[in-house]
């Protein structure tokens, strides 16, 4: 062991002689270097040596090359600084020669010689032992071949080939031998042959496919850019033709016009057919590369869904002629293949809200509203197919992302917040859903009917729920004051649901109804002749009918009646309130139903219908002086002799 160690060191003395010659290190610094050089030799050869032993002679060695490197530069800029102080002092050309070849004199010492590679073939000469004492360490492989790559040693290819032998099953090296190749060799045919027999060894590994596909696409746009470099870039590989012109426009100093003369139409229309023609068959060629890659992949890992999302996304972010195609066979293979898993459930619904941040901000409510409609549909369809407490819990995670994004982007819709608080409730997260709900209600949603609505389904549901069927009084304090601040914030048309909810729910209340109809009062000042006001006005009616009797009831819409501009709708609702009784011989109705067709006709004149059924009362329970009386009055306003003709069935 010793003789070996000796006869190491003794082969640095050519080494050692010109770092001294150089001046880079001193002889007692040298003698330092030797001793730490034998320790690490004799450190090595033995018995069994560590994986750290190789590792901190290499650092050592480094560390020294880098301070050798360092002096070198000191030394040079200091000399040419004292060359450039001498060039200043010379007085005539003699002198001046003469400087010049003093300093090309001085400066011949700097040429490359073995002290300026001795250190990158000692430390070349220690990753060989380490890697044939540490076969199965990859790490110290890797190590190994990115040295080489930085020193661009040509003995990459040698170390590429034995780790590659050692470790056939590893994909990893085989991407990094062909990046090399790709990258670094400019070998394309070489690059492309290590991927075919690194897929030939690891056909199961999903990193190759990708890497492979990554591979021959960088090749198509390395050779897109050649053609438009060539003025070749009719329509290969690219999805418009403006994009290689508008390129071409803001990069023209890079090209230089090869026929500045220009040529004749009949001769360049003749060469962009040509062209064309070229082009198209080397597209061929292309796509049918990436689909024998895509088909071989999908044979070879036939359940990996990773593996085709990876593909469509290197798919859409590229830009190919024709891609299309491949991307929709892509997305019809996944849905066939995966629509029994979850995973792609939500991943394609995840799809449907790609690339947001490329919309212009003028649509981008209108663009996400989209894009947000289209995930929730997906999703609709997944939980009909999957109804499984995975796909809910996604489907619920999917859901407050798509939310907060909305609210981050001012973005949320009344329905968006809807069909969240609506799934939080399927999902039985109650308490989430009512504050959610409470939330947007008091603040960006506050006009919001429909999450009014949902918001007291909840509280109602919530109360009786805690108290049992029946609600307290508290309880119904609670539920009349949050009833009473959207119904006096919101028009009655826009809470005819919520007017009727609260209808329901107070009905055997009767200081809160009481209370409605004073809401009900100032709500229909404003509304106007409206079918909604008309809805809750007769609803208000038709409770009091109930529980008072027509008295009460009379007295209410007379109430409703004196409002501006009535309903005719809750005329005719009143009318047949009187005229039923009517019917039956009520005098008072009569006289009451006719006051009614009097007042609505004096709003209404031209509704035939309402004519009409004026005309038929007085037929069934007046006289014929009061049903002529209407027919003549009709045939007056109306202007027409057959408008109380009743129509046919």
């Amino acid at each position: 062991m010793a003789d070996t160690v000796q006869y190491r060191l003794e082969r640095m003395t050519d080494e050692l002689d010109d770092l001294e010659r150089r001046g880079l290190f001193t002889r007692a610094e040298l003698a330092d270097v030797v001793r730490r050089r034998r320790d690490f030799e004799f450190r090595l050869r033995r018995h069994s040596p560590l994986r750290a032993d190789f590792l901190d002679y290499i650092a050592y060695e480094l560390r020294l090359d880098a301070l050798r490197n360092l002096r070198k530069r000191a030394i040079i800029r200091a000399t040419a600084e004292e060359d450039d102080e001498d060039d200043r002092h010379q007085e005539d050309d003699d002198d001046d020669e003469g400087g010049k070849k003093k300093r090309k004199k001085k400066n011949k010492k700097w040429k490359k010689s073995i002290s300026d590679i001795a250190g990158t073939l000692r430390v070349l000469d220690i990753y060989r032992i380490a890697t044939v004492r540490f076969k199965g360490d990859l790490d110290l492989w890797f190590k190994y071949l990115e040295f080489c790559r930085d020193k661009r040693h040509g003995r990459m290819k040698q170390v590429l080939a034995q780790a590659i032998r050692y470790h056939p099953k590893v994909p990893g090296l085989w991407i990094y031998a062909a990046a090399w190749e790709f990258d670094q060799n400019l070998n394309v045919a070489a690059a492309r042959a290590l991927m075919q027999s690194g897929l030939r060894s690891c056909p199961e590994s999903e990193d190759m496919w990708i890497e492979y596909l990554r591979m021959e696409l960088t090749y198509l746009n390395k050779l897109k850019a050649r053609k438009v470099a060539l003025g070749e870039d009719v329509k290969t590989l690219q999805k418009n033709n403006d994009d290689s012109g508008h390129w071409k426009e803001e990069n023209k100093e890079l090209f230089m016009s090869l026929n500045e003369e220009g040529e004749g139409p009949k001769e360049s229309s003749a060469t962009g057919v040509a062209l064309e023609e070229k082009e198209d068959l080397f597209w061929q060629q292309g796509l049918l590369i990436i689909q024998t890659i895509y088909h071989g992949a999908v044979e070879a890992l036939p359940s990996s869904l990773t593996l085709r999302k990876k593909f469509l996304e290197i798919l859409n972010s590229v830009d190919l002629t024709h891609s299309d195609e491949l991307k929709i066979e892509v997305l019809d293979d996944l849905k066939k293949d995966f629509s029994h898993s979850e995973d792609y459930w939500d991943w394609f619904a995840r799809l449907q809200l790609s690339d947001l941040t490329g919309s212009n901000p003028s649509n981008r409510k209108d663009v996400l509203s989209n894009k947000l409609n289209r995930s929730v549909q997906v999703y609709d369809e997944a939980v009909r197919k999957l109804p499984t407490s995975k796909m809910y819990s996604l489907v619920h995670f999917i859901c407050a992302e798509m939310y907060e994004n909305a609210e981050s982007c001012g973005c949320l819709t009344e329905d968006l917040a809807c069909q969240y608080v609506s799934f939080c409730l399927k999902l039985e997260r109650v308490e989430e859903a009512k504050n959610l709900a409470e939330k947007l209600c008091n603040g960006p949603l506050s006009n919001a009917a429909n999450l009014w609505c949902l918001r007291a389904s909840m509280e109602i549901n919530s109360c009786a729920t805690a108290t049992g069927n029946s609600i307290n009084n508290e309880n119904l304090n609670s539920l009349f004051d949050l009833f009473n601040t959207v119904l006096l914030k919101l028009s009655i048309t826009e809470t005819e649901g919520l007017w009727h909810m609260a209808l329901k729910l107070f009905s055997h209340e009767k200081i809160f109804v009481e209370k409605l109809v004073k809401c009900a009062v100032l709500s229909l000042s404003s509304a106007g002749g409206s079918d909604s006001g008309a809805s809750v006005s007769s609803a208000i009616v038709g409770w009091y009918l109930q529980r008072d009797g027509m008295k009460r009831a009379r007295k209410m819409y007379k109430r409703f009646l004196a409002l501006p501009r009535p309903s005719l709708k809750f005329f005719q609702y009143c009318i047949e309130l009187e005229a039923n009784l009517a019917a039956i011989g009520d005098h008072d109705a009569l006289v009451n139903a006719r006051k009614l067709y009097d007042s609505a006709i004096d709003l209404y004149p031209q509704e035939r219908e309402l004519w009409r059924n004026y005309y038929s009362l007085e037929l069934k329970v007046g006289t014929s002086e009061t049903a002529n009386s209407v027919y003549w009055r009709a045939r007056k306003v109306l202007k027409d002799s057959t408008a109380l003709t009743t129509p046919r069935n």
